[in-house]
């Protein structure tokens, strides 16, 4: 069934809209803080370009890459806006972690976490 659903052109297409999506929630995010540092406190220029980043992935998602037939957005928006603040809050450690206490770039230090924990992690050595 995964196999069938993965080679279905509509949702090719509805993939390739969502990483585009994120691509470009990614850019505003750098691009707003990138802007924002130099005027505000640290802490106030991530909240607001996450927030600012947020919103362009929420709106671009609900009408574009993943158009819903649902009734009842209130409810889809309370829905996404819990996987944010779960996402926010993880985001936030991460970002006091890398930028506030080691001094890496913003788009340098997700960069190095997400290459380093996720797509160069180490296996484990297996004695024989």
């Amino acid at each position: 069934m995964i196999k069938r659903l993965l080679l279905n052109r509509q949702t090719q297409v509805r993939f390739i809209k969502f990483f585009t999506v994120g691509a470009i929630g990614y850019v505003v995010n750098i691009v707003s803080f990138n802007a924002l540092k130099s005027n505000f406190k640290v802490n106030t220029a991530f909240t607001t370009a996450f927030i600012i980043s947020t919103s362009t992935h929420y709106t671009l998602n609900r009408f574009w890459a993943l158009r819903s037939a649902r009734a009842d957005s209130f409810k889809q928006f309370a829905e996404y806006l819990m996987t944010v603040v779960i996402s926010y809050l993880i985001s936030l450690v991460s970002f006091k972690v890398l930028y506030v206490f080691f001094q890496l770039n913003l788009g340098v230090a997700q960069a190095l976490f997400l290459l380093n924990f996720r797509v160069f992690k180490s296996h484990p050595t297996v004695l024989n």
